[in-house]
């Protein structure tokens, strides 16, 4: 039976959300808050530069295809990709730079050379990844999260020991080179916790780093909201920017409508893309599932302190994704989530996306993004995020022998403030609810209310977890359950 959906925000779960239930047959609207959709993944436009506000690593190509390949389409249908080579480089203290190539026998080689023997460890640890790839990405994943059981496969049944140890214990069984072992955890950062806290079965970020790569969509990742925005809207999805919902009305235990502007619009089904802890504050506090003790309690991924830079000349010694390791990363984090604080001297990354895409820049110039992880709900004050700026591009400058603090043309900043206040944010999370062992699959928020028919969750804080490929399969898992509803 046709139904009539709203859709609280429009990121990338939403949006996907929206094109599985639209072509189902149902009436779908995205009601989006802000002035552009796309959720935390917008784009800021200054002086003929662009930047992305949002993610800016395109992984899992897998996934996005999977995800078009339900409606008959491909990514290049919408976009065009390239692959990064290098993929990234890495800075250390030392001031040695490790580039991470486009190839898996580029990557052993650099391995080899740092540390003698250890391309067959990487091989063996990537084999292992893969292996967990295949089970968790091409079905795990696509579970959602309503019953423990849904991890118990066979598959599965050899891997539960990965599920009690941890990613930095498996790393340093293998490798002592501290540089290796860094570069070895960075990937299971994207899901928000730190490697010790991280099951060994997140392997499978390796491989997804090392064996399928990183690539860039022409135009940025943006580029890919617009293209999912373009395949909602020829299934007929009606999208409203500008539309904040202030209230969510429940008639005995059913959601019925949403209040936008002061306006009840009647609804067969609510789904929220929206921040979980938000959109519970739009219920009656007696339908709401989850108290703010559950929350206070949560291990959030980070938060960030990001910079959008305009330079006035090309950059020299950097790559499109450059990570600067050339601090302690074990105070860094401690920081994050031991002992929230602002870092003294904290790991950063780059982003220079003129680098492969000229049209990220006027010609000559270089656009630069900059991020900081930060723990959620630290005081945010303009002055701390100048002595940041400035701390880091002194690094900077350092570490890739070059000036460059005359050269900015300007600069715009992003951090828990805004992430609060453009996103509802809770704490001012960049990027959702870790992935650590007790928050993972059926452990982590519900998709679908325990105390309200018809209302529905999908997004970064729900199942499966943080990052666009996730968000992508979230939309898919809440449109599942939306269609497969008995109410």
């Amino acid at each position: 039976m046709k139904k009539k959906i709203s859709i609280i925000g429009s990121g990338f779960a939403s949006l996907a959300a929206s094109c599985y239930l639209a072509k189902a047959g149902n009436e779908v609207h995205i009601y989006e808050k802000n002035a552009e959709v796309g959720g935390r993944a917008r784009q800021l436009k200054k002086d003929g530069f662009t930047f992305d506000i949002g993610p800016t690593w395109y992984w899992m190509p897998d996934v996005f295809e999977r995800f078009f390949a339900d409606f008959d389409k491909k990514p290049e249908d919408f976009y065009t990709l390239q692959k990064l080579n290098p993929a990234y480089e890495v800075f250390f203290e030392d001031g040695k730079k490790i580039t991470i190539g486009d190839t898996l026998e580029k990557i052993y080689a650099v391995f080899e050379a740092e540390e003698p023997g250890s391309s067959a460890r990487l091989k063996k640890f990537i084999k292992e990844a893969e292996n967990n790839y295949e089970i968790a990405i091409k079905d795990l994943v696509y579970r959602p999260g309503v019953s423990p059981l849904e991890l118990i496969t066979p598959k599965t049944a050899g891997k539960l020991g990965q599920f009690f140890s941890t990613i930095s214990r498996e790393v340093r069984k293998e490798f002592s080179n501290p540089k290796l072992i860094q570069i070895l955890e960075f990937p299971v950062l994207f899901l928000g916790a730190k490697p010790g806290n991280t099951p060994a079965f997140y392997s499978f970020m390796n491989y997804a780093d090392f064996g399928l790569g990183t690539w860039h969509p022409k135009g940025g990742m943006y580029q890919v909201i617009l293209g999912i925005k373009s395949l909602a809207e020829s299934l007929e999805v009606k999208i409203h920017t500008n539309a904040p919902v202030s209230e969510i009305k429940v008639s005995g235990d059913t959601a019925k409508a949403i209040i936008v502007d002061g306006k009840e619009i009647g609804s067969d089904v609510i789904l929220s893309g929206a921040d979980y802890h938000h959109t519970e504050t739009l219920l009656p506090e007696y339908k709401r599932q989850y108290p703010e003790k559950y929350w206070s309690k949560k291990t959030f991924a980070p938060s960030s302190l990001l910079f959008y830079v305009g330079f006035d000349k090309k950059l020299k010694n950097v790559s499109h994704h450059t990570l600067f390791f050339d601090t302690d990363f074990g105070i860094h984090a401690e920081a994050i989530y031991d002992h929230p604080k602002w870092p003294e001297e904290p790991l950063f990354y780059a982003s220079f996306p003129s680098v492969t895409d000229a049209g990220a820049a006027p010609e000559g110039k270089e656009a630069g993004i900059f991020l900081i992880p930060l723990a959620p709900d630290l005081e945010d004050t303009p002055e701390l995020r100048e002595r940041y700026f400035e701390k880091i591009l002194t690094r900077f400058e350092k570490l890739t022998k070059q000036k460059v603090k005359n050269s900015v043309l300007f600069k715009e900043s992003f951090c828990v403030k805004d992430f609060k206040e453009q996103y509802n944010s809770y704490k001012g999370n960049a990027y959702g609810l870790a992935n650590t062992l007790l928050q993972t699959a059926f452990l982590r928020p519900k998709l679908k209310s325990q105390k309200v028919h018809q209302l529905y969750f999908t997004g970064q804080l729900t199942v499966p977890g943080p990052g666009v490929p996730p968000s992508l399969i979230s939309g898919k898992l809440a449109a599942e359950l939306i269609q497969n509803s008995k109410y």
